[in-house]
């Protein structure tokens, strides 16, 4: 059982002491990165999508009257 707790006063001293936490703008324009890298590749995957659904509408077509 001592282990266990060593083992958590340890985590707890590391996370306050020796982890450079980023600052709340850090954290603002990280999200805004991200969210915008979301949009982009959901919007890519939207366009690809759709032009596979026309493509496959289209062969089908052609063999399937």
């Amino acid at each position: 059982m001592s282990k266990i707790t060593l083992y958590i006063k340890d985590a707890y001293n590391e996370l306050l002491h020796k982890v450079t936490w980023p600052t709340w703008k850090d954290l603002q324009s990280s999200s805004i990165v991200v969210l915008i890298a979301s949009f982009i590749i959901a919007f890519i995957i939207f366009l690809m999508d759709i032009s596979f659904e026309n493509i496959m509408k289209m062969i089908y077509e052609m063999f399937y009257f």
